[in-house]
């Protein structure tokens, strides 16, 4: 019997796949647990609808990611700190921080957690951070830190 798993089936199948298995093993596991569902016409008609929107979301994802990316390709963000004795700054200039500049000095919002900076920035001067926005699509940015 020919059945669309629901869920990932350790040893049998992953979710969306269709797959030739035993009629006993479909209908009294399977299918009784709801880890899968008969694959009739309707059925299979349904899984490639799902499939063509997933993948439609996926490719206005990747669009988008990479609008964001030309945004931000060769800007600088400025950052005002106050720094103590000696050119130090008070705490450090994090990826959150660089991350909130983004929002609101170029106008795109960015996660904290897709920003990575080479070493952390404690002193003032000019620094370079790259941003993830999807596997492939990455830019850097300057960052530059002044005293407020």
């Amino acid at each position: 019997m020919k059945v669309i798993f629901l869920q990932d089936v350790k040893g049998s199948g992953k979710k969306g796949e269709v797959k030739e298995v035993a009629d006993g093993y479909a209908r009294n596991f399977l299918i009784g647990k709801g880890l899968a569902i008969e694959a009739t016409a309707k059925n299979m008609s349904d899984l490639a609808g799902k499939k063509s929107s997933e993948q439609h979301k996926a490719d206005v994802a990747k669009q988008e990611a990479q609008a964001a990316a030309a945004k931000i390709k060769d800007k600088k963000v400025i950052c005002k700190s106050k720094a103590g004795q000696g050119g130090k700054l008070f705490g450090s200039v994090t990826a959150a921080n660089i991350a909130d500049l983004i929002s609101e000095q170029l106008g795109v919002p960015v996660d904290k957690k897709k920003i990575s900076l080479a070493s952390e920035i404690k002193t003032f001067g000019t620094y370079t951070a790259e941003v993830k926005f999807l596997a492939g699509i990455s830019e850097k940015i300057t960052v530059e830190v002044v005293e407020e």
